[in-house]
């Protein structure tokens, strides 16, 4: 029990530090009987931390907008029968992929986890306490329309969507971009080049995707700013949601 008087707590929570206040005040005194003054502190910070922090992270994950909100690269079913490389996603786990500034590409079948497997990654990446973001490339092309025609629309679109440490683009060429839409693109993939991560999500193998990118000179541009540093994987052709679907 915390032998902190009333305003003294005041004081503390009035500073921002209610959850030392709450960790002081959870404290067992069965449990750190004998302890002196400096042990009890210790732990009612290591406490208020570990709250702190997962307060932080259940935060940046909300903020995410992910598709699937529970996915988990620990919990990936059928990895050998998807062909997934278990070491490779280990490895993916640990987000140094984001410090050396590397992109992702999920290749596979329509209902292959693609999706779930950027969810997850952006996940991972919040609970690395990264900003990361998911969005849908229709709905990327649909917020870009959006900002095109407001005064400063653009640039301020361009800031946002830079600035994510992690950024996963779900169906990704489902539609091949007008020229809008690839100038766009063009755009802010320069500004994330070298500087941050971005996932892809897609049905279409790497040999498609300057075509579908207009196979002319802003094809060239975009593809140069992806595929030189880039982990490719291919997420097989098992159909996860006809088996979570039986398995359910």
């Amino acid at each position: 029990m915390s032998v902190l008087d009333s305003e003294t707590k005041r004081k503390l929570r009035e500073m921002g530090v209610g959850s030392l206040v709450d960790a002081l005040d959870v404290q067992d005194d069965t449990l750190t009987l004998g302890m002196v003054f400096e042990e009890r502190v210790k732990l009612a910070v290591d406490d208020a931390h570990a709250a702190f922090t997962h307060s932080k992270v259940e935060g940046l994950i909300r903020r995410a907008g992910l598709r699937y909100p529970n996915a988990d690269l620990r919990r990936l079913d059928l990895l050998e029968q998807r062909g997934l490389d278990r070491g490779l996603i280990a490895q993916l786990g640990t987000c140094q992929f984001i410090t050396r500034q590397q992109n992702v590409v999920f290749q596979g079948f329509t209902g292959s986890g693609k999706s779930y497997l950027g969810s997850a990654l952006a996940k991972q990446a919040c609970q690395h306490r990264y900003r990361a973001h998911y969005v849908r490339m229709p709905d990327l092309e649909e917020s870009w329309a959006a900002a095109r025609d407001k005064p400063g629309g653009k640039e301020k679109w361009l800031r946002k969507y830079s600035s994510f440490t992690l950024l996963v683009i779900d169906e990704w060429l489902l539609d091949p971009p007008g020229d809008d839409n690839r100038s766009m693109l063009l755009e802010l993939l320069e500004r994330r080049y070298d500087a941050a991560s971005t996932v892809f999500c897609t049905q279409y193998a790497k040999k498609d995707w300057h075509q579908r990118l207009g196979s002319g000179v802003h094809a060239d541009a975009i593809m140069d700013r992806i595929v030189h540093n880039t982990i490719w994987i291919e997420t097989g052709e098992v159909n996860m949601r006809e088996h979570t679907a039986t398995t359910a």
